[in-house]
């Protein structure tokens, strides 16, 4: 038996010739004392790729030719075989530097902060190039490095890892110096000639907060207690506007230990509003010093020795005197006038408004109810319906019904303020804000998410915001699902306080203008499924649930007679008239189909539909 070697014939790449030229002789061991043939096809032999690239010369002696000029990255290896046996290893191309390196992209972009801290272990950004020549070999082993850095600010540098083209940052960046930078970034292998490519590298700086907010003006301010608002408390700061860099956070440092004062920040302006909100004593000091202190929403950082360093307790102060009258003003209703239309809801027993004024510890009574419709809580103001509006009563003016409210302070000798509240029989619709939205579509929330509802002005009157929002407190099913949050002057925020099943649902809010109209209105929300997130699934039956009484029952006595069955005690063809009565909020989970689980939400009425005809 004879074993059958070939030799690694190597053939130099991009070999200019001339041809043929030798590239190797096939072998056997056993040669020597035996009449060999040589014989080869396969691929760059008789098949493809590169038919006719090798030859060998006769199959006598095994020399084997090339006939034109190989590229290694094309083909890098032919496999022959010799009488139908496969031999190891084949005809190989012998590598030569012709690749440069290649970057992934041309144009690489990243976001850091600027109180991005030197040492982090995870790079800013990372490049890749990749060499095509042989691998494991000199020709295809590629090292990194940055060539240009624009702008380049004393104490700030990049720095990349050779061998990983991760680029890290050191010292600290200064976003009013310099908000971006552009690397060239050099990407060369270590053949010989070493070839090289590069790529570009963008980085914008994100500002954060390295400037912390400084009063404006005198650090000692003087304000007379006059109106609940005291003093409106102005900051600058040199950060990015709007941004939690920017944005003020006040407290009252000292001063307030009996809570008499609040401070919260304008969201516009970014002043802070200093407010009273517990009456001040006249028998005390005529003057209170208060010290305000005011961060930012976000940590404050600065630069030490080219290392970023952070704190939450940096923060400046100023120093507020407030000097109390001896002649306190009498309580007021703020509006001093208060119109209200009539409401179908408005049933006894039923929130009509609550109506405070100026202290929270005033003393409610009620100066004129003539008909004696409503009554008050002396001590919060609110104010209940007594008994049905009667549109006969001999006290009423043109449909009008005058009600006038007074409270009375704890001063010596007592104050007493009033308000007068105009109630409508008719129709004034016109003259009331209303609801942007009065329906909402919302995909399904989680308990506490804000939704924002937005009112806007009557018909009549061209602006009257901002407007003060209140919900309507009707029944235990509103106070333990639904508060209200922020004021923003146009809208309010609407909070859910529990996860609530999907469905319909209606929630009274009170709106009230700076003209002193105020108009009960209902928010119909129906919580859905959002299979993007965005949009809510239609659903026949959340459809259903949203729809008025009347509808529902109308659906229910059509659905009847094409059964042909008749509710007891009717004969012949019946409809349901109009009726009025309480609506009561009715959340159902429990219907199901067999493609979701679905919740409906029904207004029924509580007292029963009549048949008629």
């Amino acid at each position: 038996k004879r074993t059958w070697v070939i030799t690694t014939i190597d053939v130099q790449e991009e070999d200019k010739g001339p041809f043929p030229k030798y590239a190797g002789q096939l072998s056997n061991n056993r040669a020597y004392n035996a009449s060999i043939k040589y014989l080869i096809s396969g691929p760059g032999v008789d098949e493809s790729p590169e038919v006719g690239l090798f030859s060998m010369e006769d199959d006598a002696n095994g020399v084997v030719y090339v006939h034109r000029t190989i590229d290694r990255e094309r083909t890098p290896a032919f496999q022959v075989t010799h009488v139908d046996r496969t031999l190891p290893g084949s005809l190989f191309s012998h590598d030569i530097n012709d690749n440069a390196p290649e970057f992934s992209k041309e144009e690489y972009g990243t976001t850091i902060r600027e109180n991005h801290r030197e040492g982090k272990y995870e790079p800013i950004v990372q490049v890749t190039a990749l060499d095509k020549d042989e691998v494991g070999t000199e020709n295809s082993q590629v090292s990194y490095s940055i060539r240009m850095q624009a702008p380049s600010p004393d104490g700030l540098a990049f720095n990349i890892d050779p061998a990983t083209g991760s680029i890290f940052l050191s010292g600290c960046l200064d976003y009013k110096t310099a908000n971006s930078f552009k690397l060239l970034i050099e990407a060369s292998d270590h053949g010989s000639p070493q070839l090289s490519s590069t790529a570009t590298v963008n980085v914008a700086v994100e500002d954060a907060n390295n400037h912390l907010p400084v009063f404006t003006g005198d650090n000692v301010r003087e304000s007379r207690v006059a109106s609940p608002t005291v003093l409106r408390l102005r900051v600058e700061d040199k950060d990015s506007p709007n941004t939690p860099a920017w944005r003020a956070k006040y407290r009252i440092a000292k001063g307030n230990e009996k809570e008499q004062f609040t401070i919260e920040t304008d969201p516009v302006t970014n002043e802070g509003i200093l407010s009273v909100i517990k009456p001040l004593s006249h028998e005390g000091d005529s003057e209170m010093r208060l010290v305000i202190s005011v961060a930012n929403e976000e940590p404050f950082f600065w630069c030490k020795n080219s290392i970023v360093m952070t704190s939450n307790l940096e923060s400046t102060n100023t120093t507020v005197n407030i000097k109390v009258l001896q002649s306190q003003r009498a309580p007021q209703f703020h509006p001093p006038i208060l119109t209200v239309q009539k409401e179908d809801s408005m049933k006894p027993g039923r929130i009509f408004r609550n109506y405070p004024a100026t202290y929270p510890d005033d003393v409610y009574g009620l100066a004129h109810d003539p008909d004696a419709w409503l009554s008050v809580d002396e001590n919060s103001g609110a104010l209940t319906v007594a008994k049905e509006f009667d549109q006969e009563s001999p006290f009423l003016n043109n449909s009008l019904y005058t009600i006038i409210v007074h409270a009375t302070d704890h001063g010596m000798p007592p104050q007493t303020g009033t308000g007068t509240i105009l109630l409508y029989l008719s129709d004034i619709n016109d003259q009331m804000p209303s609801l942007v939205a009065p329906s909402l579509d919302v995909c399904d929330k989680k308990e506490g998410t804000p939704l924002v509802i937005e009112a806007k002005s009557a018909v009549a009157h061209s602006h009257t915001g901002p407007f003060t929002f209140e919900l309507a407190e009707d029944s235990e099913d509103v106070k333990h699902n639904w508060a209200l949050g922020r004021n923003f002057g146009q809208s309010v925020e609407l909070l859910m306080l529990r996860s609530l099943p999907q469905g319909s649902y209606l929630v009274p809010i009170i709106i009230q203008d700076m003209q002193g109209f105020s108009t009960r209105q209902n928010q119909h929300i129906r919580l859905c499924f959002c299979p993007d997130g965005l949009t809510c699934e239609y659903s026949p039956l959340l459809q259903a649930a949203g729809l008025g009484t009347g509808a529902i029952a109308v659906m229910l006595m059509a659905l009847l007679l094409l059964l042909g069955k008749q509710p007891p005690g009717t004969y012949g063809l019946s409809v349901i008239c109009h009726w009025e009565g309480e609506q009561t909020l009715i959340n159902y989970n429990e219907e199901r189909s067999s493609f979701s689980e679905v919740s409906v939400t029904t207004f029924i009425h509580t007292t029963p539909p009549v048949l008629c005809g």
